[in-house]
């Protein structure tokens, strides 16, 4: 039977066993042809320009997809302004300089574009040098048999090495010092500018006004160190600076974040089923919406019973609001954890003590810079060495099993999803029912395989987070940076060696069987016959056409990209078909966050397959060019207007990236090094003339580690000048107002509770569908009698009390835009919002709203201190019980209410806070709910009890 969609003719007689593993052997068919190849250029070439032309149409009619950050941002992070001609984009990519944009993207965006720019650089001389060194010498040099020309030879196999023999091979030893000179040449370049940009960076006022800047994050802490005095002792125990740091210890919040994360699902999953009952208000379903209760509620017994969704869920919100608060009021009452901060007045100071602690562990525990509050992953740190070395040889079998058996499916796919026709030949019937209906199975041959690889490859990310976070990553940064060398590795073994190399793995495979079953022979016997060197480089050069081919539909992925046309086709479609609820529909106007671990790997992806088989197939190179020109000016675009980054590192990639392009051009030079052992003569000079390569590239690295890598990271090392007196201590009282257990405090501990959000459409439905109580919750949630007692104002009536809303956020259909909530850590955090992107006037490095300076927020859950605009914790939080506190705070003299002081997990709309803001102070009674407030010496002053100590 023969399959004309693989070229493959096999007897009917074979078993299915023997078929299968010639499919295998030859899972591509016939080679890809010379009109093949430019037919795939031709056709790309085309999309990608249809697609670009359609971008410069919509784009100044859609700023809500194509410039959510120029609508945003605030003047000094806005990018430059753009009118709606079609190449208004031309001037800001073209012409805006490094150092005008590395202000408004920030310095992980403005290290990710100059790492596309070394990309196109790099590729656009190697192919220069590869093709100058390696096309001539192929065609040349190649063999020619009795009874053919070099001209009857298909010209994309001879430009490779497939027909090359003899000394012809020192070409490909010199083009691999060629490719290694290159590679390193740009990367030391880029790596000492990206080195200029961080001492920038560290120079800027974001920077040095940073809290994270000047603190340290202590983990590993014995227990009887465990107190701020203890965390003092073991960074004086590294270097003696003239400061003494304000140190705060870890306080245990146990099921706090559980709760939380509890809550904010229930709330998503209501709004989500009031948004779809109240699609048509006007016209309300006649059956209520049901549901199952959560495994986790304690409530109900019968987990398969359903009840009424809204009620269900609203008194699960209820519930769970109850045990936080009364949980954050007993955190002072708990042991104290085995991490904490110190903080400095300094950056220098600092920068100092970190740096005498790098490969240290002072009294067990370990010192390092902390990273900005909202980077950490806090679930992590109370973790001990033991726990996390566990954890992470569990990751790692993990990764390595995941990486090794995709090897199953990936070769499954190739054969037979790639080639449908492959399965005809193993089964006649299915081939009977394909001949019947050919277009149809032609287009699922065309959709199955990139569609369920294309599937696995967007979980596969999710799958390594997780899995990095499971193996105790202390922050995202680290967490993205693992990623990034777990997905570089899977897609190195799989995508490139593995599909590359397994036609000719099962070739020897079958070869290796057929001279077996003679017998007579030794193991080694055997090896020398079927000459595995050899058969892995025919095999090479025959796939390598493949290799440029999909380079070249790369450009696709990158115009795509540039138009955005998934979020933009999602957007218009759940908005007319679906039911999105208004958080949904806010979130879809804010800035996408850009994923740095996806874009790096497939650049890292791109480059080492070019690396790889540029040596076989030179074009690879010109292809790869040509695709980062394009892809770094569409990036540009992108990262200037469209994207944001979620959480800025200052450019902490760029060593991971940098030890992946090594890894890349070593793989490069063993293939190089292959070919000469399977047909390069002098075979032993020619290996012996490349044995310094490998050598030359790990000096290099450290090299650069040497030179670079502590400059980057710390802002001085701690040598002062001669002759330059230290600064004076810093005063107790100075040190002591810094509260730094505020700024880098358990985000369970002060933040916010999410509300329900509703859209206002359906208000006057709400006494109908929500069977709860509709007045008093601001009263019922805060505890003050005076609130309970009162009804809510209408704004549109003055005088007249306003319409019963219950525990919800109404959203008016014009204001469901980021803008309007772009403020609001809840959204902030997800798209960008570093304090100062969108305006806030805050100080960067901490958790939004508990920053310096902010201005007052009249929905908010803290309280704010008269010296310097700090934040407390909510009530009940003590901070540091006194045996554990470094010093106690001073007596409060008075009482002084913040106009922010009513406390309520929801967060009340403006026109419904600050009831009492010149009321008396209250008197002594026992609240539900007790707010507090520091003093003006850093004491608290309970506004039911009076002022305190703690």
């Amino acid at each position: 039977m023969a399959s004309s969609s693989s070229g493959i003719v096999m007897r009917a007689d074979k078993s299915i066993d023997e078929k299968l593993l010639e499919l295998m052997s030859n899972p591509f068919g016939s080679q890809v042809a010379q009109d093949s190849i430019l037919v795939a250029i031709g056709t790309s070439l085309c999309i990608t320009a249809a697609i670009f032309l359609a971008f410069c149409i919509l784009r100044p009619f859609n700023q809500i997809v194509y410039a959510p950050r120029l609508r945003h941002a605030d003047e000094k992070h806005r990018p430059p302004p753009m009118d709606k001609s079609l190449f208004a984009w031309w001037k800001p990519v073209f012409k805006t300089t490094e150092q005008e944009y590395m202000h408004s993207m920030g310095m992980d965006a403005t290290v990710f574009l100059r790492i596309a720019r070394m990309c196109r650089n790099m590729f656009i001389t190697l192919a220069i040098v590869g093709c100058g060194i390696i096309i001539p010498v192929n065609i040349s040099k190649s063999a020619v048999y009795p009874g053919e020309t070099r001209s009857s030879k298909n010209i994309i196999f001879l430009m490779t090495p497939k027909y090359l023999f003899g000394n012809a091979f020192w070409a490909f030893v010199v083009a691999a010092y060629a490719f290694d000179i290159v590679v390193c040449g740009y990367l030391w370049w880029t790596y000492r500018a990206i080195h200029q940009l961080r001492r920038k960076y560290m120079e800027s006022p974001e920077y040095q006004n940073s809290l994270n800047a000047r603190s340290l994050m202590v983990t590993d802490i014995k227990k009887n160190l465990r107190s701020d005095q203890g965390i003092v002792e073991i960074t004086d125990s590294l270097r003696t600076v003239p400061e003494v740091p304000r140190a705060s210890i870890g306080r245990n919040v146990k099921d706090i974040p559980d709760m939380i994360e509890e809550h904010e699902k229930a709330v998503v999953e209501l709004e989500q089923v009031l948004a779809k009952y109240l699609k048509n208000p006007n016209s309300l379903p006649a059956v209520r919406p049901m549901c199952k209760p959560s495994k986790r509620d304690p409530e109900f017994t019968n987990k398969n019973e359903k009840v009424d969704a809204i009620d269900y869920l609203t008194a699960r919100i209820q519930r769970l609001e109850e045990k936080i608060r009364q949980a954050r009021e007993t955190v002072d009452k708990r042991d104290a954890m085995p991490y904490g901060f110190a903080s400095y007045e300094t950056i220098e100071s600092a920068h100092t003590v970190a740096f005498a602690a790098r490969s240290k562990h002072p009294k067990g525990s370990t010192v390092q810079l902390a990273p900005k509050p909202k980077d950490i992953i806090w679930k992590n740190l109370p973790l001990d060495p033991k726990t996390r070395r566990w954890r992470r040889l569990i990751n790692r079998f993990w990764i390595t099993l995941l990486t090794v058996l995709y090897f199953v499916p990936n070769a499954l796919i190739a054969v037979f999803l790639a080639q449908l026709g492959n399965i005809a030949i193993l089964f006649p019937d299915f081939g009977a029912e394909m001949a019947k209906n050919p277009k149809t199975w032609a287009v699922v041959q065309g959709i199955a395989a990139p569609a369920l690889t294309s599937l696995f490859y967007y979980f596969l990310p999710i799958i390594f987070r997780r899995l990095s976070v499971k193996a105790g990553d202390l922050t995202k940064t680290s967490r993205e940076r693992h990623v990034i060398s777990q997905l570089f590795s899977f897609f190195v073994f799989n995508n490139l060696l593995v599909f590359s190399l397994f036609g000719a793995v099962f070739k020897l495979v079958i070869a290796t069987i057929n001279i077996a079953k003679e017998g007579g022979r030794t193991w080694y016997g055997v090896l020398e016959e079927v000459h595995p060197f050899i058969n892995i480089m025919i095999a090479l050069c025959d796939i390598s056409p493949f290799w440029v081919t999909w380079l070249v539909q790369r450009n696709l992925g990158a115009a795509i990209d540039l138009s955005q046309a998934v979020n933009l086709g999602w957007g218009s479609f759940s908005r007319k078909f679906l039911n999105p609820t208004p958080r949904e529909l806010i979130t879809r106007t804010a800035p996408p966050p850009f994923d740095y671990a996806s874009y790096y790997n497939y650049f890292l992806f791109y480059s080492t397959v070019a690396l790889c088989f540029g040596s076989l197939q030179p074009i690879t190179l010109v292809v790869t060019a040509f695709y980062f020109s394009i892809d770094s000016s569409m990036k540009k675009y992108l990262l200037l207007y469209v994207f944001c980054t979620k959480n800025e590192t200052g450019g902490l990639y760029w060593r991971t990236v940098f030890n992946r392009f090594l890894t890349g051009t070593f793989i490069s030079n063993c293939i190089i090094a292959l070919m000469i052992g399977a047909r390069g003569d002098p075979r032993n000079m020619m290996l012996g003339a490349m044995a310094p390569i490998p050598l030359l590239l790990i000096a290099f690295k450290f090299y650069c580690k040497n030179t670079f890598d502590n400059s980057m990271k710390y802002y001085t090392k701690g040598e002062s000048p001669k002759g330059v007196e230290a600064p004076p201590p810093i005063d107790k009282e100075t040190r002591r107002r810094d509260r730094i257990g505020v700024r880098f405090g358990h985000p369970a501990l002060y933040q916010k509770l999410t509300v329900p959000m509703v859209h206002e459409k359906s208000k006057h439905m709400l006494s109908e569908v929500y069977r709860g109580r509709l007045d008093g919750d601001i009263g019922s949630t805060a505890g003050f009698s005076d609130v309970y007692s009162m009804k809510r104002m209408s704004k549109e009536h003055p005088g007249k009390a306003a319409g019963a809303t219950g525990p919800f956020e109404f959203i008016a259909e014009n204001n469901m835009d980021f803008a309007n909530f772009k403020d609001r850590p809840e959204f902030s955090d997800e798209h960008g919002g570093e304090g100062s992107v969108y305006g806030h006037n805050s100080r960067p490095g901490t958790p939004i709203g508990s920053e310096r300076g902010r201005s007052s927020s009249r929905d908010s859950q803290r309280t704010f201190s008269p010296e310097e605009n700090g934040v407390t914790y909510p009530a009940g939080y003590h901070h540091t019980p006194s045996n554990l506190r470094e010093y106690s705070p001073s007596p409060s003299n008075g009482f002084g209410r913040s106009q922010s002081s009513v406390n309520t997990p929801y967060q009340i709309p403006a026109d419904n806070t600050n009831l009492l803001h010149s009321a008396a102070p209250m008197g002594n009674q026992t609240p539900t709910y007790s707010p507090y407030t520091p003093d003006q010496d850093g004491g608290r002053t309970d506004y039911f009890r009076g002022p305190s100590r703690t």
